[in-house]
């Protein structure tokens, strides 16, 4: 069997890094991946302000107990005197610093009376200013390509007053489910059927990753028929996933569809339970991925060996995310030939993250998915005891 880290690795090494690219406006930039690097044009912030409601002044001039007039009063976005010796300027956050003053004292450490105001603190020197250029600087990278633009991404861009940013186009991915016993969500359950929960289970998975909306294809156990939706989603997709059909049983057809289009296939036992069957194939320059016919099986093999191939087709810098660590609770597992991911919730007490696994760790229990928060990797031929630290794999961390 092919080892998962290893199987991890090849296949995000499949990726080819996107060359086209298109604009997009700012309110079309969520979930998008930046295709050059982005670098400042304008200082921010553009001059020094004030950081509180307070007042400017000399530093060397204010101590406890230190009475000055008010020279002026001066809001956000107007332009201040400059300070006169022995005078303080009212600001307000935002406010520009007046030439001459080096400090900024805040209100809360005031007494004003009329048109004086009385200290009750000397301050430091810089005391509540904002630099210009202390958060951005005119042609520091601010932004680089491959990010991952969201809320706080694109409060960047704004700042900096770009209303459209350059992006890669959104990854097409096709997905295509087969076997004579799948029925659509919706209509009416045959006898020895069952609902197709593969192909809308991923499509969620892709979108929630930035793709396109994906194209399902169904198709029944017939080669032909495999072949013809093959063929159709490879023409139309950057990546197609198929689900069922790539093993050595009678009814595994995907791979002689493949061979029939020139395709090549590489069959992968991977040691990782769930998902043991994955298969890395290539048809006309394209990857295509076979996933576990089991929905938990293809869930697991998709969040940990299918997401890093898609980010690294979108283009982005990051394709592993962290790997995080926490307290194993519950039953021991027991240590198999394969690396066991258990689906797992995380809890904290005390400040300790404990992951709690599933009742039920069975590979049908497909109801443990909307439970987990994340899969704990227990390694091959380790008999993990619970309160032992272990890796585990958050959603919101691989599923982004």
């Amino acid at each position: 069997m092919l080892d998962f880290d290893t199987a991890q690795a090849q296949l995000a090494q499949r990726a080819i890094f996107p060359v086209r690219t298109e604009t997009a406006p700012l309110h079309a930039l969520n979930g998008r991946i930046l295709a050059t690097d982005v670098r400042a044009t304008l200082d921010l912030p553009p001059a020094d302000n004030s950081a509180m409601d307070g007042y400017a002044i000399r530093m060397a001039e204010v101590s406890a107990g230190t009475t000055l007039p008010i020279q002026q009063r001066c809001f956000a976005g107007q332009n201040p005197e400059p300070l006169k010796p022995g005078h303080a300027i009212r600001l307000f956050t935002g406010s520009l610093v007046p030439s001459g003053a080096d400090a900024i004292v805040m209100q809360e450490d005031t007494q004003e009376d009329g048109d004086q105001v009385t200290f009750h603190r000397s301050v430091p020197a810089g005391n509540f200013i904002r630099v210009q250029g202390e958060d951005m600087a005119r042609g520091q990278a601010v932004l680089r390509q491959g990010t991952l633009l969201e809320a706080a991404q694109i409060a960047v861009l704004a700042a900096q007053g770009l209303a459209h940013a350059p992006v890669f186009p959104r990854l097409s991915i096709g997905i295509l489910t087969t076997g004579d016993e799948l029925v659509i969500p919706g209509e009416p359950l045959r006898a020895a059927s069952i609902y197709d929960s593969n192909a809308p289970m991923l499509a969620s998975l892709c979108t929630q990753l930035g793709t396109e909306q994906p194209i399902v294809r169904r198709a029944p156990d017939d080669v032909a028929a495999i072949e013809q939706a093959l063929q159709d989603l490879n023409a139309r997709c950057d990546l197609v996933l198929s689900v069922g059909g790539a093993s050595v049983g009678e009814k595994d057809l995907v791979k002689p569809a493949l061979q029939a289009l020139g395709g090549t296939l590489d069959l992968w036992r991977v040691r990782m339970k769930p998902g043991k069957p994955v298969a890395l194939a290539e048809l006309n320059g394209r990857p295509l991925v076979c996933l576990p016919g089991n929905p938990v099986s293809s869930f697991v093999v998709f969040v940990l060996l299918v997401s890093p191939l898609i980010r690294g087709l979108q283009g982005r810098h990051t394709v592993f995310p962290a790997v995080r660590h926490g307290i194993l609770g519950g039953a021991t597992p027991r240590g198999g030939e394969r690396e066991e991911f258990l689906r797992v919730q995380d809890t904290t007490h005390d400040g300790q993250h404990e992951l709690v696994p599933y009742p039920q760790q069975s590979s049908g229990a497909i109801s443990s998915l909307s439970w987990a928060h994340g899969l704990a990797r227990i390694p091959a031929g380790q008999h993990v005891k619970p309160g032992a630290d272990v890796a585990w794999y958050a959603f919101q961390d691989w599923l982004k």
